[in-house]
């Protein structure tokens, strides 16, 4: 994963300073790309642990259109739980203690931190187990899933743009429109993070199916590693089904940015060296891309370093 390596250097190296929406901070580089050989290995880091379960169930959770975070507790996935907590917070019927800015009063102050992660606790056993506060405050409004699956139009029907691209490439592989949008200006207002990975498209040439994602907002140290695992294992899931070997995955980035309170981890990070990249094995069970389940997709000789903690800025 040298292409990653290199670029958290360049932007170490040569980003901006920038001020940002959560408040943290940045250093922050316009417009960068990445390229990857989906047939050298499966694109993991190895230079800290990236847990693979938590991108497999986010990208079922995808497939399945669901945009409710009761389907990622369930697999033991906390990675939207902030945006979904932040709203319960900020909402009318919350009680409990003020959580003004928790990500970064958590970070900064132990007693907090004590208390937050006390009221999280409460927050997502209620979404397990309170169908009506789940249907409420589970929901992150129409983001990538809603959009990829069910689209609404201005005249109230929908697309399943994932499902018509599949068949697009089947019956039309040379198309230059092998496309799937999840930045819709409408419902941006309502979502609770606006989609970052905006756009993807896919090209097939030689037997082989290429996949490239352009995004908006990339926070390299903690977003981008699921980002390129999770496309990368679309790609693998699409060409399963149209029958088509994988070629390469090319992440374009917008605002590339290492928050302030993560250089030191993108220092320790750069100091390791990256061993050989695994794997991957899908079951042959499922017929389609929507049956999978967490179960049928493994990685087969991933030996990382240890993960390195850093917190989610909100």
């Amino acid at each position: 994963m040298k292409q990653y390596l290199d670029l958290e250097k360049f932007v170490l190296e040569n980003g901006t300073q920038k001020g940002d929406r959560t408040g943290t901070g940045t250093i922050s580089t316009f417009g960068y790309q990445m390229r990857f050989d989906l047939a050298e290995g499966f694109p993991i880091m190895t230079t800290k642990r990236v847990p693979f379960k938590l991108v497999v169930s986010e990208l079922l959770w995808f497939l399945h259109g669901d945009t409710n975070i009761r389907y990622l507790l369930e697999h033991n996935n906390n990675i939207w739980n902030e945006w979904a907590f932040e709203r319960w917070v900020a909402s009318s019927e919350y009680t409990g203690p003020d959580m003004t800015d928790f990500g970064l009063r958590a970070e900064q102050d132990e007693a907090f931190k004590a208390v937050y992660l006390e009221e999280m606790a409460s927050f997502k056993s209620r979404i397990l187990a309170d169908d009506v506060f789940a249907s409420t405050y589970g929901e992150l409004g129409n983001i990538y899933g809603k959009q990829w699956r069910e689209w609404r139009t201005s005249t109230g029907e929908t697309i399943d743009q994932l499902a018509d691209l599949i068949e697009m490439i089947k019956t039309n592989p040379n198309s230059r429109r092998l496309i799937v949008s999840a930045w819709n200006p409408e419902d941006v207002p309502t979502m609770a993070l606006p989609p970052c990975h905006t756009l993807f498209q896919f090209y097939v040439a030689n037997g082989k199916l290429s996949c490239q994602l352009y995004q908006r907002s990339a926070d390299i140290f903690l977003g981008v590693p699921f980002n390129i695992a999770s496309y990368a294992l679309l790609t693998h899931l699409i060409a399963r089904e149209t029958g088509l070997d994988v070629g390469e995955f090319v992440h374009t980035m917008g605002d590339a940015h290492l928050y302030n309170n993560h250089i030191e981890q993108v220092k320790e990070q750069l100091s390791r060296t990256p061993r050989a990249l695994p794997k991957l094995v899908l079951s042959d069970k499922p017929a389609s891309i929507f049956d999978f389940d967490v179960a049928d997709i493994t990685l087969e000789g991933y030996d990382p370093h240890p993960a390195i903690k850093a917190p989610i800025s909100v």
